[in-house]
């Protein structure tokens, strides 16, 4: 046979037996193969791609009657208007008296009446009017206008165009001339048909019942439903920490100055804290920022070891936070450990110019060891750890300074793609100045930074910017399993 009717969809199949007997509109093709619409249509698609079938496409026009027509079929047309009070005027009058008995119409309405009238030869001209004032007499013989049989004609319903007649024709043009009497509108309607190719299978395709499977027919691609792949290194940094013996810890994303700043012994006119630097909350400010002895603490360790008077006030200011080691602090404060290893994960908010390597919102992974005879030795070890189980093996450390550690570090990771060093996370050992005004006596290991330069090493990305992006082309080809 010339086609293998075994490849054909079960709605195929359908399709070709309902036209066996001819063409059919799409309505009725659906009704006869038991089929919804849209497998009809699809159908449809599937058999003139293959040249079995022959769709013809026609717009019906029609005409139905709007808002003034149907005022005029109650009413009557303004021509027909006029009648009535010319006739209560004996027959004759002046223009000006018609147009007085006529008030309800507007100008244009009562114009075009008199000027239909007159060319269906209702009333004609008073040849013995004066000149300055007009007058107009009424027929002997007057006979309804085309146009108001047609009205009456689609009244109850909308009418082909196609079905007019040469009187509807000119009657149809006449009201189209007048606002809202008149609607057009379009309808397209489908007929299908088998083409002679499809006629020559139609007793094949009702004979035959076993579909043949096409192996070698392309498949749609899909791309199934997935999380982002930011996520997916936020979800493995959490399971590597956790591997490691840590224990997660969350907080708010607003926080107060004192524990986003003072506690860490951050001076009050650092830059960090200026508004260029920092989002803050705008007119509103915290009751109390924390344990009376913890501020006071905090207080005397500011005024000695920076020489200035420390001011609640700036304490109290709300912003969004800049890292996440208020919720560190915090957890210190209210736990006091001898021995602990937390870390948080979360979003933080910076101030700053956006590039290629910097965002004004980031997620920051956060954690600290806390223990009697921990050194910075074993806080290098323990980064050098983290960062071999997520891939990355080039990796050196840079002394550096942050208010709130000393000694401090900065762990410096090799980018293949940049080829250079890229910094990554900050680390240091916790300053008594933070550590004992919350209770805290042995040493505190810390270290923290945003995961996004992570992500960038893991898919070679050389613009931070690329992860927000949602460039649906890299979304899809980043593989789940590195």
């Amino acid at each position: 046979m010339a086609f293998d009717v075994r490849t054909l969809h079960e709605i195929e199949r359908k399709i070709i037996k309902a036209l066996a007997n001819g063409k059919l509109a799409l309505d009725a093709l659906t009704q006869q193969t038991g089929l919804n619409v849209d497998q009809v249509r699809r159908g449809i698609e599937w058999l003139r791609y293959k040249n079995l079938i022959n769709v013809n496409e026609k717009v019906h026009r029609f005409v139905e009657i709007d808002d003034e027509g149907r005022n005029a079929i109650e009413l009557g047309l303004p021509e027909k208007r006029l009648l009535d009070p010319l006739k209560k005027l004996g027959g004759r009058a002046t223009i000006a008296a018609l147009r007085k008995a006529l008030s309800e119409l507007t100008d244009a309405e009562f114009n075009i009446g008199l000027s239909k009238a007159m060319l269906n030869h209702w009333i004609e001209r008073d040849q013995y009017s004066n000149v300055s004032e007009a007058s107009v007499v009424i027929s002997s013989r007057i006979e309804e206008s085309e146009e108001g049989k047609f009205l009456r004609k689609i009244a109850s319903s909308k009418v082909d165009y196609d079905s007019l007649t040469q009187d509807d024709i000119k009657a149809y043009q006449s009201l189209k001339r007048r606002p809202h009497y008149l609607t057009d509108s379009e309808e397209k309607t489908v007929e299908v048909e088998l083409s002679q190719q499809g006629l020559a299978i139609v007793k094949d395709v009702e004979t035959v019942l076993e579909r043949a499977i096409d192996v070698s027919a392309p498949a749609p691609i899909i791309y199934a439903g997935r999380k982002h792949p930011l996520q997916d290194v936020v979800d493995e940094v959490r399971e590597v920490f956790i591997g490691l013996g840590f224990e997660e810890i969350e907080g708010p994303i607003v926080q107060n100055s004192f524990w986003n700043f003072d506690a860490l012994f951050t001076p009050q006119d650092h830059p960090a804290r200026e508004m260029q630097d920092t989002f803050y909350i705008t007119n509103m400010k915290a009751g109390n920022v924390a344990d009376k002895k913890i501020v006071n603490s905090v207080t005397k360790i500011h005024q000695k070891g920076w020489n200035y008077k420390w001011n609640i006030n700036e304490a109290r200011k709300l912003v969004l936070r800049t890292h996440t080691t208020p919720v560190t602090i915090r957890y210190l404060a209210d736990n006091k450990p001898e021995e602990a290893r937390v870390f948080s994960v979360g979003r933080v908010f910076r101030n700053e110019k956006l590039t290629y390597k910097h965002l004004a919102e980031f997620y920051q992974v956060e954690g600290i060891v806390v223990g009697k005879n921990v050194t910075l030795r074993d806080l290098m070890g323990l980064q050098t750890e983290f960062y071999a189980k997520m891939g990355l093996n080039k990796v050196k450390f840079w002394p550096s300074f942050f208010p709130y550690t000393e000694p401090s570090l900065q762990s410096m990771v090799y980018h293949e793609k940049l080829e250079k060093w890229v910094e990554l996370f900050g680390m240091g050992i916790f300053r008594p100045e933070v550590t004992l005004p919350v209770g805290v006596k042995n040493p505190v290991l810390a270290w923290g930074g945003g995961l996004e330069r992570i992500a960038m090493l893991r898919y070679g990305l050389d613009d931070v910017r690329e992860l927000y992006n949602n460039r649906l082309s890299w979304l899809r080809s980043v593989p789940k399993c590195q």
